[in-house]
């Protein structure tokens, strides 16, 4: 079984003095609204509505914590980047998930959300330059990798590897799809590894040998 569907919701909170019960690694997924976060929480977990977007994207300022093991959590933060919230509201994200992602002891990696076809954007690049001093390893999942042809997927996955490689630090990336269930297992993987996990399997397929098959249909594009 993969360890990652033992997850349960454990807490939410909406300040650092909350964040008073005993934690041994905690990986944080992290991203743009509208980017497929919560989607890709739940694909990891395999379930349905584990984590869930607010009705008003760019709103929710807590934090949401889900157990998957004893002292072992997924931690997903409000994405931003919305176009629609108030400069007030940025900053109120700012404070509360820089604190967090600066100074939390237990967090042993971060997965940076991106849309497969808005990767890199200029808010993802600040946060790289800003985050990666701290030496904590990053894995960029590229979701809505369906949306993509076959060979935009593989040129697309190559320029994320070849930018992230300019920034330093520990930068990995893959192709990511919930609706095709596609590259499940290489974040999996890589998230149970920076947990400690002991149902991590390093034997698994690497997913992103194989790209997610392109949805008919043309998606919507994210604001910016």
């Amino acid at each position: 079984m993969n360890a990652l569907h033992r997850a349960a919701f454990h807490t939410t909170v909406a300040s650092i003095a909350d964040l008073n019960f005993p934690s041994t690694a905690e990986v944080a997924f992290v991203g743009r609204s509208n980017s497929g976060k919560s989607s890709a929480i739940n694909t990891l977990a395999n379930r349905r509505r584990l984590a869930f977007s607010s009705k008003t994207p760019g709103r929710t300022q807590q934090i949401n914590f889900f157990s998957v093991g004893t002292g072992r959590f997924l931690v997903d933060l409000p994405g931003y980047g919305y176009a629609k919230v108030q400069k007030s509201e940025r900053q109120r994200w700012m404070g509360f998930v820089s604190d967090y992602l600066q100074t939390r002891g237990s967090l042993t990696g971060l997965v940076l959300i991106m849309d497969a076809r808005h990767p890199l954007t200029e808010l993802d690049r600040q946060l790289l330059q800003w985050f990666l001093p701290r030496s904590i390893p990053v894995h960029v999942l590229l979701t809505k990798a369906d949306k993509l042809g076959r060979e935009e997927q593989a040129r697309t996955l190559r320029a994320v590897r070849a930018a992230l490689a300019e920034f330093g630090g520990t930068c990995t990336a893959s192709l990511f799809s919930s609706l095709a269930r596609a590259g499940v297992d290489e974040a999996s993987r890589v998230v149970e590894g920076w947990l400690g996990l002991a149902g991590a399997d390093p034997s698994r397929a690497d997913s992103a040998a194989k790209p997610p098959p392109r949805r008919a249909g043309k998606g919507q594009g994210l604001q910016s």
